[in-house]
């Protein structure tokens, strides 16, 4: 099964994540599919930024995001929606 979910980077105490499209058996950071975002949790406000057409694409195909993808794709399409 294909899923959507963080990958882990950065240093020891500066963590740093990629939203990446990956299989769901493959470990937290190996091969990935696609990336389609990055989320810094050490900025303020707005600390991440994701393609949502591609995150829509890959869900229409079956992919299972996490919780904290989901409210990423959440809060995305929240903002689409009041920027029209």
């Amino acid at each position: 099964m294909v899923s959507i979910r963080l990958r882990r980077e950065g240093s020891l105490n500066n963590p740093y994540y990629r939203i990446v499209v990956t299989d769901s058996r493959a470990p937290r950071d190996g091969k990935y599919i696609e990336q389609i975002g990055t989320y810094d949790p050490k900025k303020k406000d707005k600390n991440f930024a994701l393609a949502l057409d591609r995150a829509e694409y890959w869900i229409s195909k079956g992919a299972k995001p996490s919780e904290t993808v989901a409210s990423f794709v959440k809060k995305s399409r929240k903002a689409a929606g009041a920027a029209k």
